[in-house]
């Protein structure tokens, strides 16, 4: 008696790709509502993110309502591969910024409920690419992964093999760098300097140091209502002789980039928008 045959195991679909979508850097900064003029996307966009945009049914957010606001852009230059109500967009999930004090306040303990996992939450935004479907990653500004949590959906896609694309698009830090004039061969980016003024003082000082040590560029920014703040705190704490230099609202119609020593900007004051993105930097002499 002849065994039959085994069935072949159903063959594997192919993993989809995370694409990282470069987004433009004018968030927050341009008139809304029906009436409003928004730039074209091909002045700060290569034709090839727009149709990687175009093609996608699947994202990953940090805000779905600009995301589509987004690709609403992308389909008055190219068609959408699916009606803007159809797409799939997920949002990063946020962690929770009462933490112990939140549950108190609602008479819970911490320990009534169990510790959500981050992996499993990251993980599940990564379903359609490991069913064969191409994903899309969106900041909400510049790229993706870079000063953005989005970071953590890509390094859960290098864990669970899945292809990473990046697409090449504005990055604000860069730009500046770039315009900056200041040493591109060795430079860091250190986030957001802390608020507290005592604090931000010692931390700027620190970091003067060890620009000055390391020849090193440092970039930090800023929510935009506290641009004077931080520019006031830099050009009291960093040394006289330190190139610094501030880039406002790059790759807009009215965006700059300035650089001179401290002590120049103490006798020159900036004014400086509380409504639009910049990026700070500086490199002591």
């Amino acid at each position: 008696m002849t065994s039959k045959p085994k069935k072949p195991a159903p063959a594997t679909p192919p993993k989809g790709r995370l694409l990282l979508i470069p987004n433009t850097l004018d968030f927050g900064c341009l008139a809304e509502g029906p009436d409003a003029v928004l730039p074209d996307l091909r002045d700060v966009l290569p034709m090839g993110a727009l149709t990687a945009a175009s093609r996608l049914q699947h994202w990953v957010c940090e805000n779905a309502k600009t995301t589509r606001a987004f690709l609403k852009r992308v389909d008055a230059i190219l068609p959408l591969a699916a009606p803007l109500q159809a797409l799939d967009i997920q949002a990063l999930p946020r962690p929770n910024k009462g933490g112990e004090k939140s549950a108190k306040k609602t008479h819970m303990k911490p320990s009534d409920k169990p510790a959500p996992n981050p992996d499993a939450e990251i993980d599940a935004l990564l379903a359609p690419a490991l069913a064969g479907h191409d994903i899309g990653l969106m900041s909400e500004a510049g790229l993706p992964g870079v000063a953005d949590p989005g970071a953590a959906l890509v390094l859960a896609a290098h864990r669970l093999g899945v292809t990473v694309v990046p697409i090449a698009g504005p990055s604000s830090l860069v730009l500046a760098l770039a315009a900056s004039g200041l040493n591109g061969q060795s430079f860091a980016f250190v986030g957001y300097l802390p608020v507290d003024a005592i604090q931000r003082g010692d931390r700027i000082r620190e970091l003067d140091q060890l620009s000055r040590r390391a020849r090193q560029t440092q970039l930090v920014i800023e929510t935009p209502y506290r641009n004077t703040a931080l520019w006031s705190a830099l050009t009291t704490h960093l040394q006289p002789d330190t190139w610094l230099s501030v880039s406002c609202g790059l790759t807009l119609e009215k965006g700059w980039s300035r650089t001179q020593r401290v002590s120049h900007w103490q006798k020159h004051a900036l004014t400086l928008p509380d409504d639009i993105p910049t990026v700070f930097a500086w490199l002591s002499a």
